[in-house]
């Protein structure tokens, strides 16, 4: 029996996900982690209302959603002042930059990225057969400017930038975001992604602004409303490119129940602002110990924090094996001078005191990788 006649991109494409996930990591290592604090997700869990509305939905479930998610665009629209028809759905950021990828590039088409920055992206751009063009991180700072830069070099049909960063934690203001989307060259996109948008100081987001046609801002349900395993992001833009996801998107990727839940979840706008105060909380906590140790700990912007284990890619690696034995759950940015941290999400207080009880003991471990 032959095989399969995969195509030629297909055929050397590497047979992996841009993450390994922690529930491999358990089954390698025998046993679960007491304190899942890698995976940056919210663990307070969702409001009550939107577990209730999803319980109700549960005996929907054979059915399919809507479509065109009409319900959630239109709340989605009230809540941030923009037209239904400027929003589009999908299964969270990931599913959105899959799709977005494929509306703008083909093979060959030049792509430019940060060099570090979220893996997923670069995942999808690889499956249309793009090596991306990279600028490095400035200061653990994406560098708006020479992103843009770099995209008008090489004529680039689409542009990623996060911001607050993932995995750095860092943000830039309003006004550096601005800047760039002015100094935007003709021709291509810019995705900015906005997942740690709830959790952004005041004065991080640029207002929202439908009215150019080639920026879109994305946005997710998984960070501070707690609904990561619901999948459901969504992104902001102007009408004509929300309309043209649907000539290439799954209309049927978020499910009714997770529907359900996220528009409960953005109706219930006091429960998430509960939420941000535990993460802030959580944050502090987290830094304090780092910095106590004598480490640093950047600024964060997101429901993480990027700990500096002093410039040292060998001791990061060692940190995060260690709190694996350690029963605890923490990755690190994949490619230098970011890999010399390591990035532990705010967990609730149960999580972090195993943390404190297990850090020194795992911090000792990591002298013997030196």
């Amino acid at each position: 029996m032959t095989s399969p006649r995969y195509t030629d991109l297909a055929e050397n494409l590497p047979a992996t996900v841009p993450f390994v996930g922690p529930e491999t990591k358990e089954r390698v290592l025998g046993r679960s982690f007491s304190a899942r604090l890698g995976a940056n997700e919210s663990v307070f869990g969702p409001s009550p209302k939107a577990v209730e509305a999803m319980a109700r939905a549960a005996s929907e479930t054979w059915m399919y959603a809507d479509p065109e998610s009409h319900d959630l665009k239109l709340a989605l629209a009230a809540h941030h002042g923009v037209r239904a028809e400027c929003i589009i759905i999908g299964e969270g950021i990931d599913g959105l930059l899959g799709t977005l990828v494929r509306l703008p590039v083909g093979a060959g088409d030049p792509v430019v990225t940060s060099l570090g920055a979220y893996p997923t992206f670069n995942y999808h751009v690889a499956g249309f057969g793009v090596a991306p063009h990279t600028v490095p991180y400035r200061t653990d700072m994406q560098d708006p400017e020479a992103l843009m830069a770099r995209a008008a070099e090489v004529d680039s049909r689409l542009v990623y930038l996060c911001n607050p960063d993932n995995p750095m934690g860092s943000a830039h203001p309003a006004s550096v975001i601005e800047t760039a989307i002015a100094a935007l060259p003709e021709g291509a996109t810019l995705c900015v992604d906005e997942a740690y948008a709830d959790t952004a100081p005041r004065g991080t987001l640029p207002a929202l602004n439908t009215a150019h046609p080639r920026v879109i801002r994305m946005r997710t349900f998984s960070k501070a409303y707690d609904m990561a395993g619901a999948r459901v992001g969504y992104g902001i833009t102007h009408a004509d490119l929300a309309q043209a996801f649907n000539k290439v998107r799954n209309h049927f990727g978020a499910a009714r129940i997770s529907h359900a839940g996220a528009l409960a979840a953005l109706q219930d706008q006091d429960y998430l602002a509960q939420t941000v105060a535990k993460i802030a909380e959580g944050r502090e906590r987290i830094i304090c110990l780092a910095e106590d140790r004598g480490l640093s700990a950047l600024p964060s912007a997101t429901n993480f924090v990027t700990i500096d284990m002093g410039a040292d890619v060998t001791r990061a690696k060692a940190m995060v094996t260690a709190l694996a034995h350690q029963g605890v759950f923490v990755r690190m940015p994949f490619v230098p001078p970011q890999n010399r941290c390591i990035r532990v999400s705010v967990g609730d207080a149960a999580a972090l005191d195993h943390l404190e009880r297990v850090w020194d003991a795992a911090y000792r471990e990591t002298s013997a990788a030196k």
